[in-house]
Parts: structure tokens; C-alpha cells; sequence
């Protein structure tokens, strides 16, 4: 059974609470609003269930609406690393890993040309919740990356499977762009350009290297030896959520080439792999010992795409699975 994040969930019933819905009205849900606090997930037709309910009440574009109102947090585990990626088409990037290792409820997929960008939501909309669910993510995608980048970044085409509302006003309103329905594909489009953006966070983090080493070599400040692997490990963090990155890609976001990052690396006694072990480590390690992650979200976190290949490469660590470490630390 496929699940949703309970806080989507909650999102949902609480925004219909501020558009005049009462508490009475969800009084037969499945899952009580007063039990909300006792779960993580709710199953995911329940979810689209709870969707057609509150568009039957306030009509056309609730889903949109209540998509302009998610912020990054809402998203859980999913949601912070979105705060560490360093371009805003890294999201999706993100994404489609977390909802393959973690779920099939979504499929994104981003089809990139030198002027435009689609990125595809593969989600059939087999009842009217699935595809209001749809409407209610690309809406969400608008304000996630004006947020993650600091920026009026704005789509430039959105496409539905689904049939065409008859009110589109908080569609035009969320969009501003050219809207589509009844066509072959769900999808928003971006300039490929814009989706090269920097992020707030990257800017921030980056930039402070780069002064950081520009300091170094022109006023010959003595730099502790691990200082520019303690650095680079913090790179890696923010970056393995996307994938494990090369020396290549973290080299390109620091302005180094691979081998001046490697000697550098090589001069604070440390290789690049046994960097990247030592990070995955670490996160592992905290994460298990210090939150209540799923073994399949730090798994995510720590750059694995299966799970299983987390759970040996965490028992080569040290001789025990995760879940035993957990039990036994």
C-alpha cells in the first residue's frame, strides 16, 4: 500500500478549516483529525479521499490554493535536503530518489533542453483525488523554489491529463502562465537556464569557502591541516541526498578542479572516497542514534539508492545491521 507524509495530510484539512469547512465535515474520516499526532503516514487514497471531499464543498481550485500554502518543512526528510541543494532543478533530482527508495506515490522525471525544461509528474489520475494530488504539487513546486532560491523563478508552462475546471482563477493566480488540460502529459516547464539558479543556502555556503580560500593563499594565513577536508565533509553532507557526488561536480561548485581538490585533500591525509565513507558515516550514525528517520530515509540521506545496499555497506561498517546498531546504542 503506497502511503502520504501524515503532514501533507494535515496541511490539507487545516487550510480547508481557514476556507470555511468545519470540523464536523471530516468528523468520518478514516483517520480521526484528533489521532493525526499519533501517525507518520496516512494511506495514500485516503489522502486523494480526503482531496474530493473538500472539493465537492468549496469547489475549483482548493488544491492549487492549499499547494501555494506548503512550505519546505512540510515535506519532512524530503523538505531538508531540499534546503542543501545547491541549483534549484536539484529538487526534483531529489526527489525522484527519495520517492523511488522510499515510495512509488510519485514519479518525477525532467526532460531537459538548452531553452526549456519539462518536469514530468508520471501519476495517473485513475480518480478525480489523484489528480486534484497533482494539481496541489505543481502548485507546491511554484513556491518551493521562490523560497529555496530567493527569486520570483515562475514556470513557464503547466499541462494536465485531467479535464479543464470551470473556475481557473487560483490556477492563472499560482501559474501565471500557459495552462493546459486534457493533454497527453502532467508537467511544469521551466527555462533551463533558471533551473541552474543558485540557491540561497548554496550561495551562502560556497561563498564562504571560496573567501575562506582566497584568504589563505593571498594573505598566507596558516590553515589548520583538516580545515579544508572539514570543509569539503560539509559539502559532501549538502550533496549526497542527490546522489554520491564526484570529485569532479563538488570541485565545480567550489571553483577547484579535481585535482587541485584532490591534492589539497591529500595534504590533510585524507583521500576523496575515504572522505565521502567517513561522511556517510557520521550521518548514519547520528541519524540512528539521535532521530526517529526510518532506515529507508537515512538511507536517502546518507546518498544510497536501494536500501539494501545501505544495510551492507552500514553492517561493513560495523559488523551490525542498522536496526541492530539502533537497538544496541
Amino acid at each position: 500500500m503506497n502511503y502520504i507524509s501524515f503532514s501533507l495530510y494535515r496541511k490539507v484539512i487545516e487550510h480547508a478549516l481557514t476556507e470555511g469547512m468545519k470540523m464536523e465535515d471530516f468528523k468520518d474520516l478514516a483517520i480521526p483529525i484528533d489521532s493525526l499526532h499519533d501517525v507518520k503516514a496516512v494511506p495514500a487514497d485516503q489522502f486523494f479521499e480526503l482531496h474530493e471531499r473538500i472539493d465537492q464543498t468549496l469547489g475549483p481550485g482548493f488544491a492549487i490554493r492549499v499547494g501555494q500554502q506548503m512550505k519546505i518543512e512540510d515535506y519532512g526528510v524530503l523538505g531538508l535536503s531540499w534546503r542543501t541543494c545547491s541549483k534549484a532543478g536539484e529538487i526534483f533530482e531529489r526527489s525522484e530518489r527519495y520517492f523511488k527508495l522510499l515510495s512509488n506515490t510519485y514519479v518525477f522525471k525532467v526532460e531537459k533542453d538548452h531553452h526549456i525544461s519539462k518536469i514530468h509528474l508520471f501519476r495517473e489520475g485513475y480518480r478525480r483525488g489523484v489528480q486534484l494530488s497533482n494539481e496541489a504539487t505543481f502548485s507546491a513546486t511554484v513556491v518551493v523554489l521562490r523560497a529555496l532560491t530567493e527569486t520570483e523563478i515562475a514556470p513557464v508552462g503547466v499541462s494536465f491529463k485531467h479535464n479543464s475546471p470551470k473556475d481557473l482563477k487560483s490556477y492563472q493566480r499560482a501559474f501565471q502562465c500557459s495552462i493546459l488540460f486534457n493533454q497527453s502529459e502532467n508537467y511544469i516547464s521551466y527555462k533551463t537556464a533558471e533551473l541552474e539558479t543558485r540557491t540561497a543556502k548554496a550561495d551562502v555556503s560556497i561563498n564562504k569557502f571560496l573567501v575562506e580560500r582566497v584568504e589563505e593563499e593571498t594573505k598566507g594565513i596558516e590553515v589548520s591541516p583538516n580545515k579544508i577536508a572539514l570543509d569539503v565533509a560539509k559539502l559532501i553532507k549538502d550533496a549526497l541526498p542527490s546522489g554520491i557526488p564526484s570529485i569532479t561536480h563538488l570541485g565545480e561548485h567550489v571553483g577547484m578542479s579535481s585535482r587541485t581538490l584532490t591534492r589539497r585533500l591529500s595534504e590533510s591525509g585524507v583521500s576523496f572516497r575515504d572522505l565521502i565513507k567517513k561522511t556517510q558515516w557520521e550521518i548514519a550514525k547520528d541519524l540512528l542514534l539521535n532521530s526517529s528517520k526510518s532506515v529507508g530515509e537515512i538511507a536517502f540521506q546518507t546518498g544510497f539508492s536501494e536500501q539494501s545496499a545501505f544495510n551492507r555497506a552500514f553492517k561493513r561498517w560495523t559488523g551490525q545491521s542498522p536496526i541492530e546498531f539502533r537497538k544496541t546504542n
